[in-house]
């Protein structure tokens, strides 16, 4: 098994966002890459070779990746790349159909796939990728591509043996001989190929009912963590889930409500919430409302009484306040 380690602080700081970028392009595919921290990123990779399959726990600061078709042309691998997220936060886009992954979350790409990816937020995210060439997995023709842009759970089932092999071998690799490395490449191809038939057997074997019901949770989910995007929409939502934007108001309907109508109640409840908190009580209101997708206050402010039969100034100044009574 042949381990290198890459650390920023080995370069100087105008080197290490371009290295950071060569580093990626020999380790997964070549990248277009921008961040705000690229004039002195911090960045810790180890790359360990398992014959075939590659593995590369990274730490690193918020970027943005593209991998065009430009680039695609110019250099594929034919690769497909699982990277499971350990802390912090990462989403990627195709064209309109968008994921959001957090830790836990295994998340699979294919280098031949023009893709938007992002990661990091507001802090450093730390992940474990891993590459592994499309011939090694005995599957069915196009099943593995089904799970490219989902999210995968890592803390249940095979999903969690998996995370937990990466996670162990990502942690200490100092236990293994050169001998090791294409045995565990092995080990990791078989783990991949059962997750992903383990997944889609069991969509296969859930009924229509139970299927709606776990797609609704799923979608209400994918809500949730986007409350804050103004821009959240149905066809947003139906392209992240794999479904139309008319089955998605369907299943909506089947709930006795809209998406729309569940979308406001939501970012309506949250703002509320924000609005009690003593903690955030120097929170000018607008400001409160912006970060639930509110973009314009008299909008929240009409909302807002509308749900709850006061202006969101009162209810904030009503739960200061000791009740009279």
């Amino acid at each position: 098994m042949l381990e290198t380690v890459f650390q920023s602080e080995d370069l100087p700081p105008a080197d290490r966002f371009a290295y950071w970028r060569e580093c990626l392009g020999n380790t997964h595919a070549p990248l277009e890459m921008t961040s705000e921290h690229a004039d002195d990123f911090r960045v810790r990779q180890r790359v360990l070779r398992l014959g075939a399959v590659t593995v590369w726990p990274a730490t690193f600061q918020p970027m943005i990746c593209r991998r065009t078709p430009r680039l695609i042309r110019r250099s594929d691998p034919g690769t497909y790349h699982l990277s499971l997220v350990l802390r912090g936060t990462a989403g990627a886009s195709w064209g309109k159909r968008e994921v959001t992954y957090g830790p836990s979350d295994l998340h699979v790409q294919d280098s031949s796939r023009s893709v938007t990816t992002w990661a990091g937020g507001d802090h450093a995210i730390e992940t474990v990728g891993l590459e592994l060439p499309r011939e090694l997995l005995s599957l069915p023709p196009g099943l593995a591509d089904r799970m490219i842009g989902r999210p995968l759970p890592g803390g249940e089932g095979i999903g969690a043996l998996l995370a937990g092999f990466l996670t162990r071998l990502g942690s200490d690799a100092r236990g293994y001989g050169p001998a090791d490395g294409s045995r565990l490449g092995t080990v990791l191809v078989d783990l991949v190929s059962a997750l992903f038939a383990h997944t889609a057997e069991a969509e296969r074997a859930l009924v229509p009912e139970s299927r709606r019901r776990t797609l609704a949770l799923s979608v209400r989910a994918f809500i949730d963590r986007n409350l804050h995007d103004p821009e959240l929409a149905p066809a947003t939502i139906a392209a992240a889930n794999h479904i139309s934007v008319s089955y998605l108001h369907r299943v909506f309907q089947a709930e006795g409500t809209t998406v729309a109508g569940w979308i406001r109640a939501r970012r309506l409840e949250r703002a509320r919430r924000d609005l009690a908190d003593p903690a955030l009580r120097g929170l000018p209101v607008a400001r409160i409302a912006a970060r639930w997708g509110f973009s314009h206050p008299a909008v929240f402010t009409r909302a807002f009484r509308a749900a709850y039969d006061v202006s969101p100034s009162e209810y904030r100044r009503a739960r200061r306040e000791p009740d009279p009574a």
